[in-house]
């Protein structure tokens, strides 16, 4: 056993701080010490996205990240996504509009993919989508719906940016 170390994540806009153990991943860190348990543990591996989250704006797989790695960059979750008051962003209302979720725990992950495919220009056709979004599963096979869901979300934060 390593001796913990203190750390401080700035997560959702809060410095936050902790003591982990070297090797604790972002992803436990966040979820059994800041119980912050949106973005979800699936393969833990980095193959399933379910754990997907921004560092510094960048997606990134939490599972495949040490906390200590994380220190003093702006992290954002699921949980930090919506605004301040509470109004969800364009993603999770599109996700909601185009049902793009059946059992949900893939959800907060393809959500974050979509929000960094919109972001980098990757929303431009449903091929480029589906790309983009591949490192994210879905065991229910809502793709169809994701795709909807990013095509609409791109539309509305286009028309955002115009008004």
């Amino acid at each position: 056993m390593s001796t913990p170390r203190p750390l401080t994540l700035i997560v959702n806009g809060e410095p936050r701080a902790l003591q982990v153990e070297p090797r604790t991943t972002l992803l436990d860190a966040l979820r059994e010490r800041l119980d912050l348990t949106g973005t979800k543990k699936g393969c833990d591996h980095g193959q399933c996205g379910a754990c997907t989250l921004h560092v510094d704006g960048e997606r990134v797989l939490a599972c495949l990240t040490l906390a200590q790695q994380a220190e003093g960059r702006r992290i954002t979750t699921i949980e930090g996504l919506a605004g301040p008051d509470g109004t969800l962003h364009a993603v999770q209302k599109a996700f909601l509009a185009e049902d793009a979720f059946q059992c949900g725990y893939c959800t907060p992950g393809q959500i974050m993919s979509a929000v960094a495919c919109i972001r980098e220009g990757h929303a431009g056709s449903a091929a480029e989508i589906r790309e983009f979004m591949a490192g994210n599963l879905c065991r229910c096979g809502a793709y169809p719906h994701i795709v909807a869901a990013v095509q609409r979300a791109a539309r509305a934060l286009e028309q955002e940016t115009l008004a």
